[in-house]
Parts: C-alpha cells; sequence; structure tokens
C-alpha cells in the first residue's frame, strides 16, 4: 500500500498515525509512507526518528476574534492546497490518512478533489475543526469515541478506537521491572503523569502530597514534564522524599511500564484513553481546562460513565482531593479490579487493524 498521512502540531495527532503505520508494515512489509505535517509542529522530531520520510507545509489556524491574520491562514492554507496536489500526484498514494490538526485539513482537501480515496480519523469525542471541515469531502471517518459520531455526516462513520491502543496491548505482557528504575517490585505503584510537558496545577498538588506519599503502603512515580523539572526539584528541596517516591522529568516507553501500573493519574487526552482501556488500568483523570470545547471532560466523563476512571476537575484539584482520590482505589484491590475490568471492555485493542480496514475499504470503493 502507498500510503500519505497527514497529521500535525500535538502528539496527540501524531502518535495515532504512527502506531497505525507500524501495524500497516507488520501486515504489509512492502508498505511505502509520505508523511505530512507542519513546519513547526512535534511531527518535526517525532517522525523521522520514527524512520519516516516527512514534508512540511507552512499553515496556521483561524484567531477566534477578528484579526488581519485570519486573511493571512487562509492565505497558508490555499498555498498548502496547491502545494499538495502537487505532493499527491509526485507520491500517486492509494489512500490518504488524516489524524487532524491543521495540515491535515489542506492535504485531505486536495487529495479529495484529485480523486484520491481519503479517510480521517477523530480521536476525541468532540470533533475538531478541521475534521468537521473535511467530513463533507472525505470517502471513510474512522472514530475513537461513539459520541463523535453524531456530529459527522451518516453513513460514512465507523468505530475503530485509538491506533494507539494496539500498540499498548501488543506488550500487556511486559518484561519491564520496577527495580530498573529504582523502584521495588512487590509494591503497588501509582503513576502521575500530566503529559510530556507537565501541568503545572497536578505538579503543585503531588508537591503538596509528597509528605503524605511518603508514609503510605504503596509507591509512587512523578513525572514533573520535561520543562517543569528543575522547578518541581526546588519546590520539593526541603521536602524528605523516601524511596517509595520517584520524581522523574519524563517517562519513557509508556506501553512498557502501563502493564505494571496499579493506577494513574492522568489528563484526559485521547492518547491516553486509548491506552489505558487497551489493558484496563484504572485511572483518576484531571482534565486539562485549556483545550478546544472543552472535549478532554468530555473524554473523562465517557470513561467515568462506565465505571471506568474517577475525575477531579482541575478547579478542585489539590493534595487533600488527589490523595483522597488515589487513596481510594490503592487501598481497595477489589475496587481497582472492578474499574480496570470496566476500562477494558470500552477499549478497542484491535484499533490498528479496524482503521487499516478502512482504509482498504476506502480504496475498494474507488476501483
Amino acid at each position: 500500500m502507498r500510503l500519505m498521512v497527514s497529521g500535525g502540531g500535538t502528539g496527540g495527532h501524531i502518535y495515532p498515525a504512527l502506531a497505525l503505520i507500524e501495524r500497516l508494515k507488520q501486515v504489509d512489509p512492502d508498505t511505502e509512507v509520505l508523511y505530512v505535517g507542519t513546519t513547526r509542529g512535534l511531527e518535526n522530531r517525532i517522525v523521522p526518528a520514527a524512520g519516516l520520510k516527512l514534508v512540511t507545509l507552512k499553515t496556521q489556524g483561524f484567531k477566534r476574534s477578528l484579526s488581519l491574520e485570519n486573511f493571512k491562514t487562509v492565505y497558508l492554507f490555499l498555498k498548502s492546497v496547491h502545494q499538495a496536489k502537487k505532493l499527491v500526484r509526485d507520491f500517486k498514494p492509494d489512500v490518504v490518512l488524516g489524524t487532524g490538526g491543521y495540515v491535515s485539513g489542506a492535504v485531505l482537501y486536495a487529495a479529495a478533489k484529485q480523486g484520491v480515496p481519503t479517510v480521517i480519523h477523530e480521536q476525541n469525542s468532540v470533533v475538531g475543526v478541521t475534521n468537521k471541515f473535511l467530513s463533507r469531502y472525505v470517502d471513510e471517518i474512522a472514530i475513537a469515541f461513539s459520541a463523535a459520531k453524531d456530529q459527522f455526516p451518516k453513513g460514512k462513520v465507523t468505530l475503530v478506537g485509538n491506533p494507539r491502543a494496539q500498540q499498548v496491548a501488543s506488550q500487556r505482557e511486559s518484561t519491564f521491572k520496577w527495580s530498573q528504575i529504582g523502584l521495588k517490585d512487590d509494591l503497588p505503584t501509582l503513576m502521575i503523569f500530566g503529559g510530556s510537558q507537565g501541568a503545572p496545577k497536578i505538579n503543585q498538588s503531588v508537591v503538596e502530597a509528597i509528605p503524605t506519599f511518603n508514609q503510605r503502603p504503596y509507591q509512587v512515580i512523578f513525572a514533573t514534564g520535561q520543562k517543569r523539572y528543575d522547578k518541581i526539584k526546588q519546590a520539593l528541596a526541603g521536602v524528605e522524599i523516601n524511596d517509595n517516591v520517584k520524581v522523574v522529568p519524563y517517562i519513557e516507553d509508556m506501553p512498557a511500564k502501563l502493564p505494571k501500573v496499579a493506577v494513574l493519574v492522568s489528563r484526559a487526552g485521547a492518547t491516553t484513553i486509548a491506552e489505558i482501556t487497551a489493558i484496563g488500568v484504572p485511572t483518576v483523570m484531571i482534565p486539562s481546562p485549556y483545550v478546544t470545547a472543552n472535549h478532554q471532560v468530555k473524554n473523562a466523563q465517557a470513561l467515568v460513565d462506565k465505571g471506568a476512571a474517577r475525575m477531579i476537575l482541575e478547579d478542585d484539584l489539590n493534595g487533600e482531593s488527589l490523595l483522597k482520590a488515589v487513596d481510594d482505589l490503592m487501598t481497595d484491590d477489589g475496587l481497582r479490579q472492578q474499574m480496570a475490568d470496566h476500562s477494558k471492555q470500552i477499549g478497542h485493542p484491535t484499533a490498528a487493524d479496524d482503521l487499516i480496514d478502512v482504509l482498504k475499504k476506502a480504496i475498494a470503493d474507488h476501483k
């Protein structure tokens, strides 16, 4: 298969695409991929590191208020569509997949206008502006949350989940041991992870809670975010931290570690939810209030409604509320197991294979 993929800006758009590509190359080693991203997004680092060819286009989003910048946005979009049409002609893809971000708007629109099979993948429960725009032009729409279905045109939508879920599920029998990073292998582990950049309110609440974590019969690994690590270390300068608590800037190889986690504290991004439901990790979700249409609250609520997670809104978050939520779970094996079972019931451990089937359908329907 010759696959053109476009998704940029954030990891939430990039990692599902990479998981899909990884699986596609496993089932079809002759697959050729061209990734089209933005000039400034995270894909500039992540995609080449994955061994993939990356081409970038310059795009930007609309300002919500009246602004002259919006004229520039339209100009860049039209210019990107023109450039994308040439990329499509030169690469000759069998199908083009968009996973979100403004750049995918130009690429998928260009491909659709040239009669090339097109598919978009929506990771969130609230549909993004780009995918709403593209939904009128593409052949197939794949979604990760059933709540997104009614926000798209009827007859095009297939619930597949997030390809990242299959990537994590494949490591369910992980051989990772906590002793490899200085923790114990015989204690239940609480992981606190506010994302690659960290989350200030989560970090502050953990700093408040660490003296109490020192006294708990479980261990804690707390990722501050790369940019915030030094600041948190300064805040903890006078705080005693025992061997049961480990503070790190970032958690590498999350798929290998998640199967060993008793409870996770995290944001409610689409990729995180795909990962935890693939293997059933009891989770306390703290949705980011700084996202479009408050979609992380809706993502988290979908799990809460199924008994698969607890939720603390950021306005209600402090050291005390965090301790209460995690203690309830970390000290109750039965409750954790019940939540894990509910989580797995809504997971999509074959999401990548299911999305590949949607790609193949789009190709077949054009023949």
